[in-house]
């Protein structure tokens, strides 16, 4: 499948088989980097206005961190880490869950994953929502800590 088809196939309107897709690619990218020649274009998704699909890009490019023997990931970061308070707090959430995934892959990075954890501002996300992205903050900074 040709890479346009993949992209297609990820911001598509049947969401359930995007999704299903998605966690395909993040699995096959556990595994093998068969996928990252094509990191460049999973960046670009990043930027997507439909949340859902900044999701999939968030996990597939985590997934493909360990892969990344020329610093593609390390230029993306500062981007990447202005998910952590995307303005959609489920898509925050899953970039804070991320993390520890690209901390194991590229533990030079820590210091600037952890400075913006420190630094995330969460006053713009409902009351409601605060709480868990603190909790999903904490729960990565400790992993930082063991």
């Amino acid at each position: 499948m040709d890479f346009d088809a993949c992209v297609a196939r990820l911001t598509g309107k049947d969401a359930k088989d995007a999704y299903t897709f998605a966690q395909q690619i993040v699995e096959e990218s556990r595994d093998s980097e068969i996928w990252y020649p094509c990191f460049d274009r999973f960046a670009e998704l990043l930027r997507h206005k439909n949340s859902l699909v900044r999701n999939r890009a968030i996990s597939i490019l985590a997934a493909n961190a360990r892969w990344d023997k020329v610093g593609k990931f390390d230029a993306l970061l500062d981007e990447f880490l202005t998910h952590v308070t995307d303005i959609k707090p489920i898509t925050a959430r899953q970039c804070v869950a991320a993390l520890p995934e690209i901390m194991e892959a590229k533990p030079a990075l820590i210091p600037r994953i952890r400075s913006a954890l420190e630094h995330a501002n969460l006053s713009g996300y409902a009351d409601s929502m605060q709480p868990l992205l603190l909790k999903d903050i904490v729960a990565v900074l400790q992993t930082m800590e063991a």
